[in-house]
């Protein structure tokens, strides 16, 4: 509108980006501006601070992020911009009218594959700006044929500055993806799934809770299952007997020393119960390094 002069009061200036109020409010380069084809309806308020731990999610479902990680932990970990996520919709890089995303199989057979051109652009945008070290910023794909997703692939992208997460849909994704852009497959175990959202989630919320200050509690990361190599131990809290089950005697003693040599014993037990085969990964390691 123009500026016309007239009689009337002035109304109040406008929050534009050079008013006064605007200008009070930079961030003076803490945060992070990206662009972004996100719609707007998946906006949020939460801080997105230069150089924090982001991850980038390609899906045709970006209404399912945040999700479970937007609640307890790792959803005021979130707010409070300890890391960063960033839906990524894959429809709008669709072919024709109808946004194609997939087409037939090479070669015939069920289902529909993800396209490598569609996919390729989807890629490029969410990789811009971004190291193309693989060490520093992997780009994933779930997969049930990827290497198991555990703590220790867990920790080494919780050190990384980001992730992409590819989730798939249908039949899988043109392989001329995963080897043009170095993706790295992960799986969440011997099934499948009819997309990858869930097991995305899964990843990061395995991954976001080893990142500084997200817990707040560095001991509780060390002790838990698969830290040391071994299921966790059982745990009680009151009250003390419940239904006729009492907490174990040692753990009400005091005595630190007994109470540790008791969950290291149950957490033994519990590996070489339910899961041989950390019990034997476990029992090499001690071979190879010469411990009793």
């Amino acid at each position: 509108m123009g500026n016309a002069m007239t009689d009337k009061p002035k109304r109040p200036e406008p929050d534009t980006p050079t008013s006064p109020k605007a200008r009070g409010m930079k961030s003076h380069g803490k945060i992070a501006v990206s662009a972004s084809i996100k719609p707007r309806a998946l906006m949020t308020d939460t801080p997105r601070y230069a150089g924090v731990w982001t991850a980038k999610v390609i899906t045709l479902f970006p209404s399912a992020f945040p999700g479970v990680l937007g609640e307890s932990l790792t959803g005021r970990a979130l707010k409070d911009g300890l890391w960063a996520l960033e839906p990524i919709d894959l429809r709008p890089f669709g072919e024709g009218r109808h946004r194609n995303v997939d087409d037939t199989p090479a070669g015939g057979g069920a289902g529909m594959v993800l396209r490598a051109d569609v996919l390729g652009q989807a890629i490029d945008t969410a990789q811009s700006g971004v190291t193309r070290d693989r060490a520093k910023w992997p780009i994933l794909y779930m997969s049930p044929r990827g290497r198991p997703l555990d703590q220790a692939m867990a920790r080494r992208f919780a050190a990384c500055d980001g992730m992409t997460i590819l989730c798939g849909r249908f039949e899988g994704v043109d392989e001329r993806v995963l080897e043009e852009y170095e993706v790295e497959e992960v799986s969440l175990g011997d099934f499948v799934l009819t997309g990858g959202e869930i097991a995305a989630q899964a990843l990061l919320d395995a991954t976001v809770r080893l990142l500084p200050g997200v817990l707040g509690n560095e001991a509780s990361t060390e002790e838990e299952s698969f830290s040391a190599g071994l299921l966790e131990h059982p745990q009680y809290t009151r009250p003390a007997t419940w239904r006729g089950r009492p907490i174990p005697e040692v753990l009400m003693s005091g005595h630190h020393g007994k109470i540790a040599d008791w969950r290291r014993e149950k957490s033994e037990q519990l590996t070489r119960e339910r899961r041989p085969d950390l019990w034997e990964s476990l029992r090499r390691n001690r071979d190879e390094d010469g411990a009793d």
